[in-house]
């Protein structure tokens, strides 16, 4: 299966400011979901940004804000992004390629996964896009979505495979981003 900009979108999950230092491997999640994400804005792939408790938690910090073009959040207290009824409702459900990139792996990632998969969406979590604080649990993570049927891939990957091939208009822009 091919992930096609005209059939996906992606969920940004909570890369807020109180939350994102405990991030293991923080530095690497900030720039690979700064880049993945401001090729996603230059290829138009819709993306519905998240916050968990923003207001005990802060805002998305301001790379990620920044790669995507808006700091729209929707603000959610369910773990799953998707038990959000906003959420919910702004996921375009024509595009049923989904990709995941956020905090925490284990949690809030795996359970909007996993919803995901089980509404008929095909999910992609984006692995070098993703953190726990633990190493061990974004692992377990990993493995875990891997046994519900959800696939796993990395950025540049995804960004790539978006262009399809280098006559697409943009693939110097993304390979500068990239790199």
């Amino acid at each position: 299966m091919r992930i096609l900009a005209e059939n996906t979108s992606c969920i940004v999950i909570d890369y807020q400011e109180k939350i994102l230092p405990a991030m293991s491997g923080r530095e690497e999640l900030v720039a690979n979901s700064a880049a993945l994400l401001k090729g996603l804005n230059l290829l138009e792939i819709p993306m519905v940004l998240t916050t968990q408790y923003a207001k005990g938690l802060g805002n998305n910090i301001p790379e990620i804000c920044e790669a995507i073009g808006s700091d729209v959040a929707y603000d959610k207290t369910t773990f799953s992004a998707y038990e959000t009824e906003a959420v919910y409702e702004a996921m375009d459900k024509e595009r049923k390629n989904v990709l995941i990139c956020g905090i925490e792996a284990h949690i809030c990632v795996l359970q909007t996964a996993i919803d995901l998969k089980a509404d008929g969406y095909n999910v992609f979590l984006v692995e070098d896009c993703i953190a726990s604080r633990k190493k061990s649990n974004k692992e377990n993570a990993v493995k875990r979505a891997m046994g519900e049927g959800i696939f796993i891939t990395c950025g540049e990957s995804v960004l790539y495979e978006l262009l399809v091939n280098s006559a697409n208009p943009h693939f110097k822009a993304v390979s500068k981003i990239v790199k």
